[in-house]
């Protein structure tokens, strides 16, 4: 093997998995080579990755989920960045720029290949991601984006976005998530029916691709990119921790048919007040109340509806 292409991040998941110590890729670089899953597998550490998602890739994802599910289909989607911190100089080498463009542009495939009625097999949108380095504007990062859509009748919808934010202060807090995730993972058996005893989660911790560009899952597991989806999956565990149900949004308790008490029909209620009026002494009250439910009785149906529902 060419030790030169042995990346230093490979070199610190492996001597990590031997120390028993999870590991967290936060960069877009090959770090998890075949041989270094096998390795976290046999010792049973946990790894996860690839590349923390902090900004532009989190918002594509929630666009291009929310434009598939419509039934408007993406055709062409450019994605422009500039930037003037240490990770903006480290992408302005072409190898290292190569790998960020594959993480920031297959977050929309599975979401693209989930809707066979738009897109037929093997059909993507036009994808081009462009990252400079711009030493002046610093940790401020610029993202602008561009999603271009076909809609019925052969219409078409542009949507662009432009926005600015401090680079390392949204990768900071992410961080902390996914130390604290993945030391709480490591804590959580399960069994499945049908299984005598409890284990842990695979070493390829795939639950939490929700802060990941390019999520690292388990040999022959779909990749989920969907946000809400896999954030969905990260509420659910932890609720069935709690011996909760899971969270399914269809919220069926509201939605059936409820069984009412019926109000008496109008014309009982007039009977019964013209019974009252036959009496000698029938008080002003009841003979005003008896015209109004006969005023009220010859409306039609779609009048007193009219009103009440106003």
């Amino acid at each position: 093997m060419d030790k030169s292409e042995v990346a230093p991040s490979t070199l610190f998941a492996v001597a990590s998995v031997l120390e028993g110590c999870c590991f967290i890729n936060g960069s877009p670089q090959n770090t998890f080579v075949p041989g270094v899953i096998e390795l976290a597998n046999i010792n049973k550490v946990h790894i996860a990755g690839d590349d923390f998602k902090s900004g532009q890739t989190k918002v594509k994802s929630v666009i291009v989920d929310f434009l598939v599910s419509a039934g408007i289909k993406p055709t062409s989607i450019v994605s422009y960045n500039h930037l003037g911190n240490n990770d903006g100089l480290n992408l302005s080498a072409p190898q290292q720029f190569r790998s960020k463009e594959i993480s920031k542009s297959g977050v929309i495939d599975d979401m693209v290949a989930a809707n066979a009625v738009l897109y037929r097999s093997g059909e993507k949108p036009d994808h081009s991601v462009v990252i400079k380095y711009v030493p002046y504007v610093g940790d401020s990062k610029r993202a602008m984006d561009e999603y271009s859509s076909e809609l019925m009748l052969g219409g078409r919808n542009t949507i662009v976005m432009h926005n600015t934010c401090e680079d390392s202060l949204l990768a900071a807090p992410i961080i902390l998530d996914l130390v604290i995730l993945a030391e709480l993972c490591q804590r959580i058996q399960f069994k499945v029916d049908g299984e005598k005893a409890f284990h842990g989660f695979n070493s390829v911790l795939s639950v939490l691709s929700y802060l990941c560009k390019a999520p690292l899952v388990p040999a022959s597991t779909p990749v989920v990119n969907a946000l809400f989806r896999q954030r969905a999956c990260i509420e659910n565990i932890f609720r069935a921790c709690l011996g909760l149900a899971p969270v399914n949004h269809m919220l069926l308790e509201h939605k059936h048919v409820r069984e009412y008490v019926a109000a008496p029909p109008v014309d009982r209620l007039l009977s019964e007040h013209q019974e009252v009026l036959k009496s000698e002494e029938a008080p002003d009250d009841v003979a005003s109340a008896s015209h109004c439910l006969e005023s009220f009785a010859s409306r039609s149906p779609q009048t007193v509806l009219s009103s009440s529902s106003s």
